[in-house]
């Protein structure tokens, strides 16, 4: 069983020793993020998200995996910042649990999430607000591509041709050409079979 490098961080001393007490378990080692690597997970508890918090995570060692934040229901942050920061799952204090709070820490050592489902909701607003207020009026999709590039490399990725692309999107063979060449040194890849299997792997098609 793998064990989880787990830091933690409260604002009060009583706080800190309450969450170091649950976070101790087999399954998790409690680390000193002043000394040696990094932790796999930091767990950090606020009375509130806001401003102030994004302040306190860039103050923090970031973790490996990313930051588990135990807060009351206000949410006053930036969503962007927060992912940027690295922050992968959220408990409200009212549901804190120990079972629940060391689920969490599993799943973001896991590589996965863990949102409430109002904030998951906001996030997906502001998504979609960026997609349609900032990518979309420059011709962008959140994946950095414009439209043309992700037509190109869709249809690339399920086997047509330069020409049969060409003939498709209704442009000429060169331009398809062209949009492969301006991907492969946009992303440093080698050439379109490259540039085909990275934006499936990368999820951008």
């Amino acid at each position: 069983m793998r064990v989880v490098r787990v830091a933690a961080h409260a604002e009060d001393a009583l706080c800190f020793l309450g969450l170091t007490g649950v976070l101790r378990t087999p399954g998790t080692t409690l680390v000193d993020t002043t000394q040696g690597p990094p932790p796999d997970v930091t767990v950090v508890s606020v009375p509130q998200v806001a401003a102030a918090t994004m302040q306190l995570l860039r103050n923090l060692a970031r973790p490996v995996c990313g930051f588990v934040l135990i807060s009351g229901d206000t949410w006053y942050a930036d969503y962007s910042e927060a992912a940027e920061l690295g922050v992968r799952a959220m408990l409200r204090r009212v549901e804190f649990t120990q079972e629940r709070l060391l689920e969490a820490v599993e799943l973001v050592a896991a590589g996965q999430a863990c949102l409430p489902a109002v904030l998951q909701g906001g996030l997906l607003d502001y998504v979609g607000r960026v997609q349609r207020d900032v990518l979309a009026p420059r011709g962008l999709s959140a994946s950095g591509l414009s439209k043309r590039e992700a037509d190109v490399l869709r249809m690339g990725a399920e086997g047509y041709s330069n020409a049969e692309i060409s003939r498709k999107l209704l442009c000429s063979e060169r331009t398809v050409k062209t949009v492969f060449s301006v991907l492969m040194k946009r992303l440093q890849l080698r050439n379109r079979t490259h540039v085909t299997a990275y934006a499936i792997r990368a999820g951008l098609i």
